[in-house]
């Protein structure tokens, strides 16, 4: 499971600028998690829980992470169509070819976090 190891690196820049900015504990911390990023939500939460229970990385037993899901979109360079690719090599579904370009759906980053 990797998002154990990603979410060790998120902890570990989350803290790194927390204590930067004299920040002593993290109360929550904000994902945006696209569904073509190969990072499982769920397995992320669980991460989570291990860190947060252990009270690791300025965590409390009050930490809270929220996870903003980011839908894939793409778009054709050939006719222009928008639409929801189901993996990110796909074939444009109005004009057949293989030509979209994801616009949405791969990012995997901090949106924001809390503390005090």
């Amino acid at each position: 499971m990797h998002e154990m190891a990603l979410m060790g690196d998120i902890l570990q820049l989350v803290e790194r600028d927390a204590k930067a900015r004299n920040i002593k504990q993290i109360n929550k911390i904000e994902l945006v998690v696209g569904e073509l990023s190969n990072a499982l939500p769920d397995a992320l939460e669980m991460a989570f829980e291990t860190f947060r229970a252990r009270e690791l990385a300025m965590l409390t037993r009050q930490s809270q992470l929220v996870i903003r899901k980011e839908e894939a979109r793409a778009k054709c360079t050939v006719c222009g169509y928008e639409y929801h690719p189901e993996v990110r090599l796909s074939i444009c579904p109005e004009c057949g070819l293989p030509s979209g370009k994801l616009t949405a759906g791969e990012t995997f980053k901090v949106k924001l976090y809390e503390g005090n």
